[in-house]
């Protein structure tokens, strides 16, 4: 499998993993402890989810404060453009985001670490997203960001995109009060 490290984001991890085709189709590790954690990924998973969504459909940008988690993000059919956005206060890349395009025929994954905003936008007729998630859904620990802020300045693929209630109401980052954003640990920490 190859790894690489987003350019800005050097937490941001994007997987290739290996794949093994012939005549009668392909087989892929979509996760294997040990290995992911060799590559950096040393996060425990305990929840699987399924996103379906159509085209243009934009979800997020979701995050948890407290019960932060961690994604790591794949396709299992479509084509997504995945965002990662460092919402860590005091980071030095606080507000930058990184982006990958996830399809079932490149198979590449995103692993989007606790502290950062997710979302991605729907390029294909339809898509079907699969993430393992380092801790479990809770509701009361939801936030967001809005899709569209401007200091953000993510770059979609759609400037209307179809979005839910929720989603197209979330405040601007720097809206958010700052015990409400997850807290940037040095690796000197």
């Amino acid at each position: 499998m190859k790894v690489h490290q987003a350019e800005n984001l050097p937490e941001v991890i994007i997987i290739e993993p290996d794949v093994f085709e012939d005549n009668r189709g392909y087989f892929l590790e979509t996760y294997q402890e040990r290995r992911y954690r060799e590559s950096g990924i040393s996060v425990g998973f305990v929840q699987d989810n399924l996103s379906f969504s159509r085209k243009s459909v934009l979800r997020g940008l979701h995050y948890q404060l407290p019960n932060e988690q961690a994604k790591l993000v794949q396709v299992i059919k479509g084509e997504i453009f995945d965002v990662a956005v460092d919402i860590r206060k005091d980071s030095p890349t606080f507000g930058q985001w990184t982006s990958v395009v996830l399809s079932d025929e490149n198979r590449r994954q995103i692993f989007v670490p606790a502290g950062f905003a997710h979302g991605f936008c729907v390029l294909s007729d339809i898509a079907y997203v699969m993430y393992k998630c380092s801790d479990y859904y809770a509701p009361d620990s939801e936030g967001g960001i809005l899709w569209s802020d401007p200091d953000i300045g993510i770059e979609w693929p759609t400037k209307e995109p179809i979005l839910s209630e929720k989603d197209s109401s979330y405040p601007l980052l720097k809206e958010i009060p700052s015990d409400r954003l997850p807290t940037y640990e040095s690796a000197e920490d």
